[in-house]
C-alpha cells in the first residue's frame, strides 16, 4: 500500500521537471495557503486511466476482465461470434483499444457491447467476492505491453502530486469512468486513497441472503457530463483542483472553481510509455483555449514510473522503454 503522508515528512515534486506545469502547481498551491482557501473546499479530483496510471493498450480493467471473458466464451460456445468475446479469446487488443479510442470521439457503439459484456461478467456475483478477485488480480498481474506488475504502472509525478495536496491539508478523491469497485483496491494497494473518496461508474446492485449482488445491467457510466454529477452527489462541492487526460474530462475540468488549478495530461513521450492524442483531441483543443495546464509527459516529468531514474541517472536493469508501435501490436 502506498504510504500516507505525515506531517513529519516533507512532500516534494522531485519527479517534475521545473518547467511551467510545476511552477503552476506550486504557485496555486502557495495561493491557496497564502489567501486562507477553508480546508473544507480543498477539493482534489483525479481521473484514473491515463492520468493516474496507463491506460494503453487498454485500461486495466480490461485486462482483468478478458480472463472472465475466455471463460465465459468457453462455456457458451456461441459467444466466440460476438465482441468482446471474441476478442478476449484470439487477444485482440487492437479491437479493444480501438472501442475505447471510439468512445471518447463519440461512438458508442462498441461501448454499448463492451459495458454490457462487463455486467454479464459480474451479475450475481457478492461484491466482497469481487472486491477479492480484484485485489488479487492487481497484487499479481503484469501488464501485457510494458512487462511489468501494475503497481508500477502508476505515474510517480502523480503519487508525489497526490501527496503534496493533502500536506497541505487537500482532500484528495479519484473520479474515473472505470468500475467504482475494482478502482477500490487499486486506491488502497497503490494510491494511499481510501475507499470512501473513490467514485467511478457502477454496476447495478442488489441485496439478498445477507449480502449484496451485482445485477446484471449498468447503473451508470461516471464518463464526460456524468462525472460533475457524481462529484456533486458525493461531495457537495466544487473541486478546487482537477486532473485528467482525456476528453471524457472535460465537463469535470469545466466544474472546477474559477479560482482553481486545472491539469491536462497529454501523452507525448512513446519512449518512456505511449504517445497520443486519439480520445483527447477536444481536451487538447478546450485546454488550449482556456489556457489550462497542460502537462507534457516528455517535458514535465523527469521520471514517469516509480523503478524509472530520473534524468541524467543510470537505468536500472529489467524494464525498457516501450513504443507506440509495440503498443500497437
Amino acid at each position: 500500500m502506498t504510504p500516507r503522508h505525515s506531517a513529519t515528512q516533507e512532500v516534494t515534486l522531485e519527479s517534475w521537471r521545473d518547467n511551467p506545469a510545476r511552477t503552476a502547481i506550486v504557485e496555486f498551491v502557495d495561493r491557496v495557503e497564502r489567501t486562507g482557501v477553508p480546508v473544507a473546499d480543498r477539493v482534489a479530483v483525479f481521473d484514473n486511466d491515463g492520468t493516474l496510471w496507463t491506460e494503453k493498450p487498454m485500461p486495466v480493467q480490461l485486462v482483468f476482465l478478458l480472463s472472465r471473458w475466455a471463460r465465459m466464451a468457453e462455456q457458451n460456445p456461441r459467444l466466440l461470434e460476438r465482441q468482446p468475446y471474441a476478442a478476449a479469446t484470439t487477444h485482440d487488443y487492437r479491437w479493444l483499444a480501438e472501442a475505447v479510442d471510439r468512445h471518447y470521439a463519440g461512438d458508442d457503439s462498441a461501448t454499448t457491447q463492451l459495458l454490457g459484456a462487463v455486467a454479464a461478467a459480474t451479475a450475481g456475483l457478492d461484491v466482497e467476492a469481487y472486491t477479492a478477485h480484484a485485489r488479487e488480480f492487481l497484487a499479481a498481474g503484469v501488464h501485457p505491453v510494458l512487462l511489468r506488475p501494475f503497481g508500477e504502472c502508476v505515474y510517480t509525478p502523480m503519487l508525489e502530486l497526490m501527496r503534496y495536496l493533502e500536506a497541505h491539508d487537500f482532500a484528495v478523491y479519484i473520479v474515473s469512468g472505470g468500475d467504482r469497485d475494482f478502482m477500490r483496491p487499486a486506491g488502497d494497494m497503490f494510491y494511499g486513497v481510501p475507499r470512501e473518496r473513490v467514485i467511478g461508474s457502477s454496476l447495478g446492485l442488489e441485496y439478498g441472503g445477507g449480502a449484496v449482488h451485482y445485477s446484471p445491467k449498468m447503473a451508470f457510466v461516471d464518463d464526460g457530463p456524468e462525472k460533475p454529477v457524481r462529484i456533486w452527489s458525493r461531495i457537495g462541492r466544487r473541486p478546487l483542483l482537477a486532473v485528467g487526460n482525456s476528453n471524457g474530462d472535460v465537463p469535470m475540468l469545466e466544474l472546477t472553481r474559477d479560482d482553481g488549478l486545472r491539469l491536462l495530461i497529454h501523452h507525448d513521450d512513446s519512449d518512456r510509455e505511449f504517445a497520443y492524442d486519439a480520445g483527447a483531441e477536444h481536451a487538447l483543443a478546450v485546454a488550449a483555449e482556456h489556457r489550462w495546464q497542460v502537462v507534457s509527459v516528455h517535458d514535465d516529468w523527469a521520471r514517469v514510473f516509480p523503478d524509472e531514474p530520473r534524468a541524467g541517472e543510470v537505468a536500472p536493469d529489467g524494464h525498457s522503454s516501450v513504443t507506440t508501435e509495440q503498443a500497437q501490436r
